[in-house]
């Protein structure tokens, strides 16, 4: 009996030794869920690339782990999203999601996430409820809430003595919010917002607001739009000649990875970001040099988002050695780190968002140029999580 009982122990503790090295032989499969059609459609692939590009550096493995890639469409469109999300929890049974750029469709992976208790990790939907009252302890974000932005720009425009505001967004999560942000910070500053303007997503029929805008003549406009809306909302607004007449500020989407297309008429703009042309930090010259010699082309925020994704996953699984199912460790180690990124270090907080300095930033030529810190080291307040 004795006998048996030691080589049933010794069996034992031979499996538990072996199984992490196990594990770590496994591949890691990622699920990618971003936008790969539509006006997103670049966003996407440009998160893609800077996932992919941290990867590369790391000699192609995570937390000991090579990576094995599942992509999915989400098409931007959140009616799809349940069914999206479900093809890579159930039927590629991924050990991780990334992504992705629409809040909407955010907030249904966030529920599956949550519901599945799959890792997600969202690499820009700034959906303020995924970091509040949808948080959890395997969901985190490496970009931004829609709050931060908007506030900090909320903040610029009251210190420069404005005091009337129009804003003007897509009727969805991500422009309520921002727009939200804006107006908080704004009138806490002593100005006021005279009129909210919207309409849905992602309709870019601007002529009837724009004349609005025209007829209210207020001291600033805030905007957030993004993608192909960006770029016909720029060059709309010069061409009805609100330009020369009333500033337009906005959360930096409105120029990030748009500035080709819009041209001279985005000359001058003033926006608020986590990242910008011109950061002179080692990290960001070497993160810009990589990522223009694996893709031909500048990074944008997208691609930094995306980096720092697999950064925060090499993070937590560096600390689990590649076990996926130790969440709290996981978390723990992700929320403990000081995360080296092309835009600055950045801090995890308690909801799981990023802690980061947010930049005043100028379109000149074709860069987004930092020209100053709108709002250092702003926290999300993550109403509503409970962890």
């Amino acid at each position: 009996m004795k006998r048996s009982t030691l080589a049933a122990a010794l069996a034992a503790a031979t499996v538990m030794a072996v199984a992490p090295a196990a594990q770590a032989q496994q591949k890691l499969k990622v699920g990618l869920m971003l936008p790969y059609s539509g006006t997103y459609a670049a966003l996407g692939t440009a998160i893609e690339n800077g996932f992919k590009l941290y990867v590369a550096e790391q000699g192609g493995k995570i937390g000991g782990r090579e990576i094995e890639y599942f992509k999915v469409d989400d098409e931007s469109e959140p009616a799809k999203a349940t069914d999206n999300v479900g093809k890579l929890i159930k039927r590629d049974n991924v050990d991780v999601i990334v992504g992705t750029v629409h809040s909407g469709v955010a907030m249904a992976m966030a529920k599956a996430a949550k519901d599945s208790g799959t890792l997600l990790i969202i690499p820009n939907a700034g959906a303020v409820a995924v970091t509040g009252p949808m948080c959890a302890e395997n969901i985190f974000r490496s970009s931004f809430s829609n709050w931060q932005p908007g506030y900090a720009m909320g903040e610029v425009a009251a210190k420069k003595g404005m005091k009337k505001a129009v804003t003007i967004t897509w009727k969805y999560a991500a422009g309520d919010e921002s727009v939200g942000g804006f107006k908080e910070a704004f009138e806490k500053g002593g100005g006021q917002v005279v009129k909210e303007l919207s309409l849905p997503f992602p309709n870019v029929e601007f002529q009837p607001l724009l004349t609005e805008i025209a007829s209210i003549r207020p001291d600033v406009v805030y905007t957030f739009f993004a993608g192909g809306g960006a770029v016909k909302f720029v060059k709309d607004y010069a061409a009805a000649g609100l330009k020369k007449t009333i500033p337009l500020y906005g959360a930096g989407f409105i120029t990030d990875g748009t500035l080709e297309a819009q041209g001279a008429d985005a000359d001058g703009l003033l926006t608020t970001l986590h990242y910008g042309d011109g950061l002179d930090n080692p990290k960001d010259k070497a993160f810009r040099a990589a990522y223009e010699k694996a893709y031909k082309v500048a990074p944008d925020v997208y691609a930094v988002q995306g980096y720092d994704a697999a950064q925060m996953l090499a993070i937590g699984l560096n600390a689990t050695h590649g076990d996926v199912a130790k969440k709290a460790e996981f978390a723990k180690a992700v929320t403990a780190a000081r995360i080296d990124s092309p835009r600055g270090a950045f801090t995890i907080g308690a909801s799981h968002n990023p802690v980061q300095d947010m930049y005043l930033r100028q379109v000149i030529g074709k860069e987004n140029k930092v020209i100053g810190i709108a709002a250092k080291a702003l926290a999300d307040p993550g109403a509503g999580c409970r962890m």
